[in-house]
């Protein structure tokens, strides 16, 4: 069943199913058919997001478990609506002692029911980076001993962290010599959290350390991860699913294939909702890249399309002032490409180098005797490639890849050529070879591992590191995002709809998610600076030379003010918006690893960052007179963006997701800030007396969609003509189906539609004085 809208909800200890009961009947007067919710299966304890899931063949208790989910189901589908849920098949939690499947490999090794699950180098004791130094001096301390357990001897180190030992040492130790006896002798290698990096020997999430990757391609695998999914899906409690970060996996093809005729194959009840399942993926889109058509899914969760709008609201005329700005007062290049080199060069050598070596090896086991290639020359090869990869991975397999795959290789080639040493051309086409399907059965491996390793490569270096880094505009810098595309042009963006609603109408559509840096309200407002550069550059300015900058980088101070305007509160600002502006602070400096990091903190220069923030905040009153002069100033132009957003989302083809509590004015930070709790109460306040104009306008066409769903589900994309002065900043649609039309108009970037032509294909014209009224405009009517 594809829903007509989906709601998303971030499940956790504080919002459980029970919490989610109490507000469907809300969800129904805003027009939602669907929850949509976070992964529901038993996380780690505490978690606050459950993807790092622990067992996925239950419901999570700290939810409700499945007497919680049922109670919520029932509730859903007496109103007509449903739930689909966020699947985790990439990787497990495997911290804090709570994962059995891993404990039993920790246990047994090679021999455990579930070595195959882990996607492990058997060669060598499982690595386990836990340590705070080397292990003889975790000993000598006494943060490392071995104690009773619910199952036997454990390992327990720092009182926290807990590992099994095996069932052939039965007998605590009796001093030291004897524990660093019974530690060789594990399945696992208690090491150093600095050793990670460069010696893990097992496949994690990313450089998360605490999450390891499963070999789903494996079926027995599958079979054990998804039989509660499909079980759910069997009984009629879900209507679908959406795969996290399918790009991890080593066949998403397959993969997707694969859960689409189990899902296909599964009966349901006769009261339930009729299949298909509606089937979604989380995958990042390079630029240019399509979205494979042969994977029999229904699209994906909606990134392309939060860039595709965001892009569309930034106005083309800024970009030269506010590039050379950046470039000036940064000292950094203007252009993002140069900060994406960067950050993979630099990435690939300090997080990924053991994968790296793993990648290096299993390419060096393909060379034949008589080829003059050496490791090395294939190392550089490997490492080069993965500086330019312009998309997440290839899908080939070894011995086929889809055809798609050529034209990533042939623009790899030319992107690589000005790195390639002289004289190793020859060994790129070898590999790239290899990865368009001429290695044969032989090169399945090494493909995989270079796949599963240019995913992490492009999100750590993109999204977690340059887009901290490069901030010449911050809402053109979020998840899915092209930063190096300054904006769209309404022909490009009217053809990329066009497509969608061809190739993919059921795909989500999204503006806001619980992994987006910054609100979809924050970058509406921040879009408004493309169009109003040079106050923006003057009010930047002004706040530099107001203050002092306590010792704080140019850069980082520039990104602080357009996080304020961004962000900055309806009314005053207290100490808890201090708070959430720290927090970002210390997320930033960590993530761009320019001035600070994760690994090693650098607290003077942090806390210098958060002096001059809450100097503003709490001192500075010219400074926050003249925030507040100017976000009042672009208010109106910020609120029409929001509105444009709003509107395309409910209006294109696609099914639209609506994030949690954005419904209103979302002027949410990167996480964990954009997961807080929603006041439901006051939400449906606001739904009740129409007070809030971006809730309303929600509300105003979700009760189209469910007065015509089929128009929505199955009409056709078809552009009006726009002419005159205003052609470039307004876009103009129908949707038509079975001779019902709705019509829809936008004006964008603060244009003026006066003296514009907007005919429909009809031929109905549209007065463009309506949208100098508001920003958006829509009719439903019969016709056409």
């Amino acid at each position: 069943m594809t829903p007509r809208a989906t709601y998303r909800l971030q499940f956790n200890r504080d919002f459980t199913f029970d919490d989610a009961l109490k507000i469907v009947p809300y969800l129904d007067a805003l027009g939602i058919s669907h929850v949509y919710a976070s992964p529901i299966t038993v996380a780690r304890s505490g978690s606050t997001h459950g993807y790092d899931v622990v067992d996925p063949t239950r419901i999570d208790p700290a939810l409700g478990g499945e007497p919680g989910f049922r109670r919520l189901v029932a509730a859903l589908r007496k109103r007509g609506m449903g739930a689909i849920i966020d699947i985790v098949p990439n990787h497990m939690g495997v911290a804090g002692g709570e994962n059995r499947w891993w404990n039993d490999v920790l246990a047994n090794g090679r021999d455990s029911d579930f070595a195959d699950f882990f996607d492990i180098d058997w060669r060598r004791p499982i690595v386990l980076p836990v340590l705070g130094g080397p292990r003889d001096e975790v000993i000598a301390a006494g943060d490392l001993v071995v104690a009773e357990g619910d199952c036997g001897l454990e390992v327990v180190a720092y009182g926290e962290h807990r590992f099994p030992v095996r069932p052939e040492d039965s007998e605590p130790p009796r001093d030291e010599a004897a524990l660093r006896a019974l530690l060789d002798r594990q399945h696992y290698r208690l090491a150093s959290w600095r050793t990670a990096n460069d010696e893990l020997n097992w496949r994690r999430f990313f450089t998360i350390n605490e999450l390891a990757g499963l070999r789903i391609e494996d079926r027995r695998v599958f079979d054990a991860t998804h039989a509660l999914v499909l079980r759910l899906y069997g009984e009629g409690l879900i209507d679908g699913v959406r795969v996290d970060h399918v790009d991890g996996l080593a066949d998403p093809a397959g993969y997707c294939r694969t859960l689409r005729a189990r899902l296909d194959a599964t009966d349901r009840p006769a009261d339930a909702p009729a299949g298909p399942a509606y089937l979604v993926v989380e995958k990042i889109l390079g630029p240019g890249e399509p979205l494979a058509r042969d994977w029999r899914i229904d699209g994906t969760s909606g990134y392309d399309f939060m860039e595709d709008v965001a892009a569309l609201l930034h106005d083309p005329a800024g970009e030269a002032a506010l590039t050379a700005n950046w470039a000036a007062l940064s000292g950094r290049s203007a252009h993002f490409a140069d900060e994406e080199l960067l950050a993979r060069q630099q990435l690939l050598d300090w997080q990924f180098a053991g994968q790296l070596d793993g990648c290096v090896e299993a390419f060096t086991a393909l060379l034949t005797e008589g080829q003059v290639v050496t490791r090395a020359m294939l190392r550089r090869a490997i490492e080069r490639l993965l500086w330019v990869f312009p998309v997440y991975r290839t899908y080939g397999l070894g011995d086929t890849a889809p055809a798609a795959d050529e034209a990533i290789c042939d623009w790899v080639r030319e992107r690589v050529a000005p790195h390639v040493p002289p004289g190793e051309g020859g060994v790129i086409d070898l590999v790239l070879g290899w990865l368009g399907g001429a290695g044969g059965v032989a090169a399945a491996e090494a493909v995989r591992r270079f796949q599963q390793l240019s995913a992490p490569i492009a999100a750590k270096s993109v999204e977690d590191t340059g887009f901290y880094r490069y901030g010449r505009l911050l809402s053109r810098t979020d998840v899915g995002f092209d930063a190096e595309r300054w904006s769209i042009s309404v022909d490009a963006f009217a053809a990329a709809m066009t497509d969608r609603a061809e190739h993919w109408p059921h795909a989500m559509l999204a503006t806001a998610t619980h992994d987006h840096k910054r609100g979809e309200d924050v970058r509406a407002r921040l879009a408004v600076l493309s169009e109003r550069a040079a106050d923006w550059i003057a009010l930047a300015t002004a706040l530099d030379a107001g203050v002092a900058d306590h010792g704080v980088d140019a850069a980082d101070r520039y990104m602080l003010w357009q996080t304020l305007v961004g962000s900055w509160p309806g009314e005053a600002p207290d100490s808890g918006y201090l708070a959430r502006i720290h927090a970002w602070q210390e997320k930033a400096l960590r993530e761009a690893k320019l001035r600070s990091s994760w690994e090693a903190p650098d607290e003077r220069y942090e806390a210098a960052y958060k002096a001059l923030a809450a100097h503003v905040l709490a001192d500075g009153a010219v400074e926050r007179a003249a925030i507040a002069r100017f976000v009042h100033v672009i208010a109106s132009r910020a609120m029409a963006n929001s509105l444009v957003q709003v509107a395309l989302r409910y209006t294109l083809p696609g099914v639209p997701d609506l994030y949690q509590g954005t419904e209103g004015v979302d002027l949410s930070l990167v996480d964990p800030d954009n997961r807080r709790a929603v006041d439901y109460d006051a939400r449906a306040a606001t739904l009740a007396d129409g007070s809030d104009p971006k809730q309303a306008l929600i509300a105003s066409l979700l009760a189209l969609r469910r007065a015509q769903p089929r128009l929505f589900s199955e009409g056709g994309f078809v552009r009006a003509a726009v002419s005159g002065p205003a052609a470039d900043r307004v876009l103009a649609f129908s949707r038509v189906l079975d001779g019902i039309r709705l019509d829809v108009a936008v004006a964008l970037r603060g244009g003026d539609a006066a003296g514009s032509a907007i005919v429909f294909a009809d031929g109905r014209t549209l007065d463009p004085s309506v949208l100098l009224e508001s920003p958006v405009w829509f009719s439903l009517a019969a016709g056409g």
